[in-house]
């Protein structure tokens, strides 16, 4: 079992709390899911519901943090060791593998802001934050193929994969990945032949 930030291993009750709360969130939605309806599901009591999050906020917290850690991981070991453009199309080639998998209900992230529009809700913050890491992290690998516009790129990369996210939960799958794999590979190239002026 994994251990916490604070070196702890999470109770096994928190776990499947969160793992059921993953599982429901992601395929139903937040708000159309209660708290009564985890509970049952992870077969907890309320007390025990309560002792590992204070509030429903909390559990839609938690999904998120570990939404957004499993898709570091993801980038990480998609991009570890390999040159930019290759690291680029890996990242990309694993988010496709997503919009083909079973049960792909688009973006976690964008579902959730969705449900959350408040931009100072900590739902919000959670989802901007996650955003903003993405964001820089395509911006360094397509930096160190070519620092002019960069960052132009960078928001480029991310509104193709939003839109890859959004239609390949709504349309074929395997046809918005192709296309998807195919828009990163002309922006790479694109991105790798600008000169500075």
């Amino acid at each position: 079992m994994a251990r916490s930030d604070s070196g702890v291993r999470p109770s096994e009750a928190r776990q499947r709390l969160l793992t059921t709360a993953t599982r429901i969130f992601y395929a139903e939605g937040i708000h159309s899911v209660g708290v009564d309806r985890i509970i049952a599901e992870a077969t907890v009591t309320r007390a025990t519901f309560y002792r590992h999050f204070p509030g429903k906020e909390d559990l839609v917290l938690a999904y998120l943090q570990g939404a957004d850690q499993a898709i570091r991981d993801q980038v990480d070991g998609a991009s570890a060791a390999l040159p930019a453009p290759d690291a680029l199309r890996a990242v990309a080639e694993s988010i496709a593998r997503d919009i083909r998998s079973a049960g792909f209900r688009g973006c976690a992230f964008l579902n959730a802001v969705a449900e959350y529009p408040d931009p100072d809700h900590p739902v919000h913050q959670a989802v901007l934050a996650h955003r903003q890491w993405f964001l820089d992290t395509i911006n360094a690998l397509l930096a160190s193929i070519q620092e002019t516009e960069a960052e132009t790129a960078a928001r480029h990369f991310v509104m193709l994969r939003d839109g890859a996210m959004a239609a390949g939960c709504l349309f074929d799958p395997a046809l918005i990945s192709e296309t998807f794999l195919h828009g990163v590979e002309g922006l790479i190239r694109t991105h790798a032949a600008r000169r500075p002026s």
